[in-house]
């Protein structure tokens, strides 16, 4: 696993900047594995990381399960709402369903927030 960069707020030309960095570290034959996922605000990541999902992460680091319905077990919830969860987060590459199991993508999260516009 790895570790995934979560970015709040930040403009169009830093974005571009971030990619023509790794552009130019790829033409020179350096590695560039940044895993990182953006955020347009605050509004739009605590709508994907809620405090449940937080949990769920937490709980499928340590314990990968076979299933939804597993981890709907494990966690105590109901089946529809650790569902839900489940796709909003592989939507944003935070977990995945693959060969049997369900699983987290990397083993830390660190989030960087950006107060200017």
């Amino acid at each position: 696993m790895s570790d995934l960069k979560v970015i709040v707020g930040g403009s169009l030309a830093e974005d571009g900047a971030a990619f023509v960095n790794a552009w130019r570290k790829a033409e020179h034959g350096e590695a560039s594995v940044d895993h990182v996922l953006a955020f347009e605000s605050w509004e739009a990541l605590s709508s994907v990381m809620t405090g449940e999902r937080l949990r769920l992460l937490r709980h499928l680091h340590a314990h990968p399960e076979p299933s939804v319905s597993a981890l709907a077990r494990a966690l105590g919830r109901q089946y529809r709402r650790v569902h839900g969860d489940v796709a909003a987060l592989e939507a944003v590459g935070l977990v995945v369903r693959a060969d049997g199991a369900v699983r987290v993508t990397a083993d830390t999260v660190t989030a960087e927030v950006q107060l200017a516009a």
